[in-house]
């Protein structure tokens, strides 16, 4: 007797056919024919965080328009001027004179200490448009720039149903200034100290991003 006869062929052929059938979706699905380009996740989102921060990665110092004058009740009081001129003075980033103006409250010597930039100092003076409050600056002075390092986690946010809105958490890496090295800058300048002290995986930064016609687009500044 021919064992293979007994067997059941017809569930066999239907198998097979599930298992072709099955193969070519995979093989669909290899070509991208279902993926979703505009989908929150952190293969559609990489390249948008990318040019963001290839644009807008740099950290910067919110001081904007040079030269900056010091005011004696700012000196008094510690402001955060008077504490990190000194120090970027001694880096060789700023030089300092002293300027009369008229005598007032904050001035009661009629005089304030002018701090101007040097040559090394205006190497770091970029472009980095900013605009808060009806004013806006073209420059400012920056420290570092980043780079994303691997994106950890993507979430929806729900506050605006009429759009969608996605904050991307990334590790990175940063190219700091070498004068930030210096302990003394990094003691006056800590939050920036801190975020180099964070890159390569031990601190993560957020940024939002809104769904818009042609992908996704970052929002000005962190999430």
């Amino acid at each position: 007797m021919n064992l293979r006869s007994l067997l059941p062929r017809p569930r066999i052929d239907t198998s097979l056919k599930a298992l072709t059938g099955l193969a070519l979706v995979c093989a669909l699905a290899a070509c991208g024919l279902g993926h979703d380009a505009k989908a929150p996740t952190a293969e559609n989102l990489a390249g948008p965080l990318d040019d963001y921060l290839a644009e807008r990665g740099d950290l910067c110092l919110a001081m904007f328009d040079w030269p900056i004058d010091l005011s004696e009740a700012e000196a008094g009081a510690g402001a955060r001027h008077a504490v990190q001129f000194p120090v970027m003075e001694q880096l060789g980033l700023v030089h300092s004179s002293i300027v009369p103006v008229p005598k007032s409250a904050e001035n009661p010597d009629g005089a304030v200490k002018r701090f101007e930039l040097t040559e090394a100092g205006r190497a770091f003076y970029k472009p980095h448009p900013y605009a808060a409050r009806g004013t806006e600056h073209a420059k400012d002075l920056c420290v570092a720039h980043l780079k994303r390092e691997k994106i950890v986690d993507v979430k929806l946010e729900a506050a605006d149903t009429r759009h969608s809105l996605a904050v991307v958490s990334y590790t990175y890496q940063i190219d700091p200034a070498p004068w930030m090295q210096d302990a003394d800058a990094q003691r006056v300048f800590p939050m920036i100290a801190r975020i180099m002290k964070g890159a390569g995986g031990a601190l993560q930064l957020r940024q939002g991003f809104t769904l818009g016609d042609k992908g996704w687009v970052a929002h000005m500044g962190p999430a």
